[in-house]
């Protein structure tokens, strides 16, 4: 995802490994203006974090990586896209084949693209505090409604 333009890059791969990572950078690589810099927010999958990426990623030093920690894949912008894609096409589509699946995905996302703006990123670390403070006093007087009576 170019966060920029909210545009897309979805292509079909057959295997989710660190040689289909690599070739997909050297995509990249190739298709982006060699003045610009890449950064890359990513999971931490085992095709991101190989030691085959890893060093390709070092002897290509416009490409900068951020890693979201370990649960928390809402850090990562192009999960919004893939929240789009699932309200507006998986979960209403019927697809016989994977084909036909891939086929779909792929008309959707060129779709997507002409309409494409970026996501306005909006997090707000108050009312996310006070509704982690609201949840958990919650569990704990429904804890406390179990514990014997002093």
């Amino acid at each position: 995802m170019d966060v920029a333009t909210g545009q897309v890059w979805a292509e079909r791969i057959r295997r989710s490994d660190s040689a289909t990572f690599i070739a997909f950078l050297n995509e990249l690589d190739r298709s982006i203006d060699p003045k610009l810099k890449i950064h890359l927010v990513m999971d931490n999958g085992s095709s991101h974090t190989s030691k085959a990426t890893k060093a390709w990623l070092q002897a290509h030093p416009r490409f900068s990586v951020t890693y979201t920690p370990k649960h928390a894949s809402w850090l990562n912008m192009v999960e919004l896209w893939f929240s789009v894609l699932t309200r507006r096409l998986l979960r209403r589509g019927d697809f016989p084949s994977q084909e036909d699946l891939e086929n779909k995905i792929t008309e959707f996302t060129v779709r997507y693209n002409t309409r494409a703006k970026p996501f306005a990123w909006k997090y707000d670390a108050r009312a996310e505090h006070a509704r982690h403070l609201a949840r958990h006093q919650d569990e704990q007087a429904h804890q406390d409604a179990y514990l014997p009576a002093a």
